[in-house]
C-alpha cells in the first residue's frame, strides 16, 4: 500500500499548489514552533511541490511564518479533509536568491509584494520532508523519505 498511498498523496498535494497547474483553491497548514516553543499553525497556499519530498511557500520577512522559521526550521505540513490526512514532518530552508523568488512567484502575491518577485522582503520557504504519516483511501502508512 505504501507506494500507492505516496502516489495518491503526491497527487493530492499537487492539486493544492498554485504552480503545479491544477490548483483547486484549497489550503494546507504549516505548523511551526512559536517563540515559546509551542506548535502554531498557519493556513496558507503552497506555491509548488515536488512529490512529497518538497513543498514551497511564499511569504514576507515581516510575517510570523518567516520569523518562526528563522528561529527554528523544524516544521510540519498538513493536508486534510474527511477523506484523507497527509502529514509531512521536516525542516524549512529560507530561499532569498533571485532565481528561486522568480521561479515560485505567482500572480496572487502581487497584492502583498507590489514590487514583484524582486521585492526585498519577499522570500520562499522550501520545506523538505524527512518523514510522513498518510491516511489515504482509508489506509494508514508512515515512513521516511
Amino acid at each position: 500500500m505504501s507506494k500507492q498511498a505516496i502516489k495518491k498523496a503526491e497527487e493530492i498535494i499537487a492539486s493544492q499548489t498554485v504552480k503545479n497547474g491544477t490548483f483547486n483553491g484549497e489550503f494546507c497548514s504549516l505548523v511551526l514552533l512559536d517563540h515559546e516553543g509551542y506548535p502554531t499553525a498557519s493556513v496558507l497556499t503552497a506555491a509548488a511541490s515536488d512529490g512529497i519530498k518538497y513543498v514551497y511557500f511564499c511569504t514576507g520577512t515581516d510575517s510570523n511564518k518567516y520569523k518562526r522559521t528563522f528561529a527554528n526550521p523544524k516544521a510540519s505540513v498538513h493536508y486534510g479533509t474527511g477523506e484523507h490526512s497527509i502529514t509531512l514532518v521536516g525542516e524549512i530552508e529560507i530561499l532569498t536568491d533571485e532565481d528561486s523568488k522568480k521561479k515560485f512567484w505567482y500572480d496572487g502575491l502581487a497584492e502583498h509584494f507590489p514590487q514583484g518577485a524582486t521585492a526585498a522582503n519577499y522570500v520562499v520557504l522550501k520545506f523538505t520532508t524527512k518523514r510522513y504519516m498518510l491516511f489515504v483511501d482509508w489506509e494508514e502508512t508512515e515512513g521516511v523519505v
